[in-house]
């Protein structure tokens, strides 16, 4: 009886996973951000240098992998609820590594330009290098399953109708938790379109802002670098339009410009413009750290001949406010103290300034991971740290002096609530208005304080109210 089985063919050769460096340094940037609560910005930048360094990457590698880093969470929410209607099985069940990996390919299927067959392929080759063969089969089941849609498709699928639960509706649209979309659509106030506008501010990717430190460094200097276009707003600002490295600007890389978001710088400028009663020789930053705001006030107290004291309690952030303000030219001190236990005599100053400690949730376009990291309760973990640096600040303000208020949050928790509750224990304190102290910035409000926007001003969302003592 004859043998009637077919050959076996026979088995093709195992092919090795070709590594991808640009989605490779991704993945190591996304395993940081997830495994050790690091930020996205300070993760990135040593991991490009070093890719530079070995000869792997060059400007358009760079440029590719920080879009996929951040683009990848900053619709983290929305894409986890495209991957939860992909996979068979809750996604809180998925190892973190595979999940991404999931997020990284749904970025690039949903939310680049680069075409389906290759987002697909080129993330399941990474899947093989950093996950094995065996689950890579599994990232490529799903991501097949999410290239037949594109996002507007998935987000009539997967969004609950706006007229049924309208910030559940906002939250999957445009990546953000639900708490956070109604703490930020209360402190906004008005119609539906005001807060999709800021929420898709958030998930825009910012310019890249320097300041020109007076007396050591003038704008004109920065403009001659590549793509540089005037501030908005504030006159020792300069835009970077197409981002770039500003490690490589000369101004930078010696400490005479820095990177500063321009509400930041402008918070600064308003508290050193806000009218005295009396002397003006003294001047406090009572929470310094990481320098950006002591520098640019200690530059401008220096054309004054004022001198900026630059307080910050914890040890290594001082270090990082002595180095911002470093060659600075006019006298200055660096101390490491606890804002709330003040290492000086009450009344001592003419300006305070207290940028307090808080979630952040005016920066979002910068660190977008935040916004899955913040808890409701964290507002409670702050409050009292918020309350004690500006009840100190104020009683460390002379009579007459004048006391800056600032957070990058606009959560009303972490602004007027704040400062309505210490005023209430100063009668001898008023507030002015901020409004003419940053000239030709509109949509400001009734005032008397001031919150910038992302969506109508290009900054982060700083807070900032000026609190004069008055007896």
């Amino acid at each position: 009886m004859s043998d009637t089985r077919r050959p076996r063919r026979p088995a093709k050769p195992y092919r090795r996973p070709q590594k991808d460096p640009v989605r490779l340094l991704a993945f190591e940037a996304l395993r940081a951000v997830d495994e050790r609560d690091a930020y996205a910005n300070l993760v990135l930048p040593p991991l490009l240098r070093k890719a530079r360094e070995k000869g792997d990457f060059d400007g358009r590698d760079a440029a590719l992998a920080t879009e996929l880093v951040y683009g990848t969470l900053r619709r983290q929410g929305t894409y986890d609820a495209i991957l939860a209607d992909c996979v068979d099985r809750p996604l809180r069940e998925v190892d973190p590594p595979v999940l991404d990996v999931l997020t990284l390919g749904a970025h690039q299927l949903l939310g680049t330009r680069i075409p389906s067959h290759a987002a697909v392929s080129a993330t399941v080759e990474l899947a093989r290098v950093v996950l094995g063969d065996g689950r890579a089969k599994f990232v490529n089941a799903v991501l097949r399953k999410v290239a037949r849609n594109d996002l507007d498709g998935w987000l009539e699928q997967i969004a609950p109708p706006y007229d049924e639960d309208p910030e559940d509706h906002l939250a999957v649209v445009h990546s953000h938790p639900r708490w956070v979309v109604s703490a930020l659509w209360d402190s906004l106030g008005g119609p539906r379109a005001g807060i999709e506008d800021l929420l898709e501010a958030d998930n825009e990717r910012p310019e890249v802002t320097l300041v020109a430190r007076p007396g050591r460094a003038t704008t004109e200097e920065l403009l001659r670098e590549e793509a540089a276009v005037p501030g908005r707003w504030s006159p020792y600002a300069v835009r970077l339009t197409e981002g770039g490295e500003p490690g490589a600007v000369d101004a930078v890389r010696e400490g005479r410009a820095g990177v500063q978001d321009e509400g930041s710088q402008l918070v600064a400028l308003a508290l050193a413009n806000a009218p005295l009663d009396g002397p003006d020789g003294k001047w406090l930053d009572g929470c310094a750290g990481p320098g950006g705001k002591a520098a640019l006030l200690a530059a401008l107290a220096a054309e004054r001949g004022a001198v900026l004291l630059a307080s910050e309690k914890q040890p290594h952030r001082a270090g990082l406010v002595a180095k911002a303000l470093a060659g600075n030219p006019g006298p200055y001190q660096v101390i490491a103290a606890d804002g709330t236990r003040p290492a000086w005599r009450p009344g001592s100053f003419d300006r305070v300034l207290v940028d307090v400690p808080c979630t952040g949730l005016g920066a979002l376009r910068r660190r977008p991971e935040a916004r899955w990291r913040r808890r409701p309760e964290d507002l409670d973990g702050f409050a009292p740290l918020q309350r004690g640096l500006l009840r100190t600040a104020l009683e460390s303000v002379r009579v007459g002096g004048v006391v800056g208020y600032a957070t990058c949050s606009p959560h009303l928790a972490e602004t007027r609530a704040v400062v309505t509750d210490v005023l209430k224990q100063f009668p001898d304190a008023d507030l002015i208005d901020a409004r003419p102290l940053l000239p030709g910035v509109g949509a400001l409000g009734d005032g008397p304080d001031v919150q910038l926007w992302p969506h109508l001003h290009g900054t982060d969302a700083m807070y900032l109210a000026l609190i004069r003592r008055t007896a």
